[in-house]
């Protein structure tokens, strides 16, 4: 009876290191670590109930500037999933990534397998534009990597995840015609949107807008002062209402573009905050995703209608 109830205890202690080996969280939930706010709420409504996310990055933090702690790093190796952009949005986090996918450990690259006919080629770096969430279908497109990785991971809970994918995708269309309607209401000869990045070109291709930002497509790169005096006189010569700072990067060059402007006699409004590289802050109606771009068009078409 003794060595049946060791061999049993045994049997028992197997099976439990098995299910955690499974499962890295104590409470059984898939442990996911994502690099962005809009990754970490992509996957908090796909994963459901199932997951535990872990957002590496806050609210208005610079993904192109942001270097990984020892904690991130320890994080991604602990973690089931790991979710990154790609496209060299993460700029200073590549050999982490590379290192991971090299030990075979389930990672996302959310941007993986969209056609380069959609993709937006970096004249500065001869890349890819790396901002694909601002045209709603992309983003919609994408999502489908990050869903078929939960299912792989974890096909015990599929039912779950689709019905969680397929109303999210109905969410993904409706926002989608919410701004295209709203994007009604700026007449085409004032669709001109002025940033302090250039982070919206796949929101200009998708819904009409020209786009110009008085940084590159990352913020690594530094605006000088011919680019402040080539941006003004564009705005003064088109009479540009409203220029718009971002919620990641400092608004220090986008109020020096004013007083440029201003400099030549002509006022241009600051039409109010984007948030460009990361979502809104927790409590706020633009902590998710879909609050976020509904913020964005919003405070654009109220600027420039």
């Amino acid at each position: 009876m003794k060595k049946l109830a060791v061999l049993l205890i045994s049997l028992v202690l197997v099976i439990s290191f098995v299910g955690c080996t499974e499962k890295k969280e104590d409470n059984g939930k898939i442990k996911v670590v994502a690099t962005t706010t809009m990754l970490a709420d992509m996957a908090r409504v796909i994963g459901g109930d199932h997951v535990e996310v872990d957002g590496l990055m806050g609210p208005g933090i610079d993904p192109h500037l942001y270097k990984a702690s020892a904690g991130d790093v320890s994080a991604m190796q602990d973690a089931d999933i790991v979710v990154f952009n790609g496209l060299h949005l993460e700029g200073k986090m590549g050999e982490i990534f590379e290192n991971l996918e090299g030990n075979d450990k389930s990672v996302v690259v959310i941007t993986k397998g969209i056609e380069e006919k959609d993709l937006i080629t970096d004249e500065s770096s001869e890349g890819h534009d790396p901002h694909i969430w601002f045209d709603v279908l992309q983003w919609k497109k994408s999502s489908i990597n990050l869903y078929n990785e939960l299912i792989e991971f974890a096909p015990e809970y599929k039912d779950d995840f689709k019905k969680n994918y397929d109303n999210y995708m109905d969410e993904l269309d409706e926002l989608d015609s919410y701004v295209k309607a709203q994007v009604e209401k700026v007449n085409e000869d004032s669709r001109i949107l002025i940033t302090a990045h250039d982070a919206f070109a796949y929101f200009g291709k998708a819904y009409g807008f020209e786009v110009r930002g008085l940084q590159g497509i990352s913020t690594s790169s530094e605006a000088g002062t011919s680019d402040v005096k080539s941006l003004a006189d564009y705005i003064v010569e088109h009479k540009i209402k409203a220029i718009f700072i971002e919620s990641s990067v400092p608004a220090k060059n986008i109020e020096a573009l004013k007083e440029a402007v201003l400099a030549q006699g002509f006022n241009v409004e600051i039409g109010g905050e984007l948030y460009s590289d990361s979502l809104g802050t927790k409590g706020t109606d633009a902590e998710t995703y879909l609050g976020t771009v509904r913020a964005n068009i919003d405070t654009i078409v109220n600027a420039l209608k």
